[in-house]
């Protein structure tokens, strides 16, 4: 079996906001991000979240993946981005 198949997306997602997302921004906070950076960093965060929630299938039976506005619902707006600016000196998230 597959590691894909044995959590739900719940699990998965719990996994990547515990550890993924602070591993990836460990280094963010020492300096000042440029706009090509934050935008790098949301594909990436789009990326993970698209394998986690997986394909959706329409009404007609085809299947299509999520677009990024159903990705920033399933996840609340609480992107990789505003993780980073949330969290205070010492690296904890508020």
């Amino acid at each position: 079996m597959k590691l894909q198949k044995r959590f739900n997306a719940a699990s998965k997602l719990q996994i990547y906001k515990s550890i993924v997302r602070p591993v990836v921004t460990l280094g963010c906070g020492t300096c000042a991000m440029s706009v090509t950076e934050q935008y790098r960093l949301l594909i990436f965060e789009r990326r993970v979240l698209g394998k986690i929630y997986g394909p959706t299938q329409d009404n007609d039976r085809t299947w299509r993946i999520k677009t990024n506005e159903k990705i920033e619902i399933l996840i609340k707006k609480e992107t990789i981005v505003r993780f980073m600016y949330h969290k205070d000196y010492t690296g904890q998230h508020m």
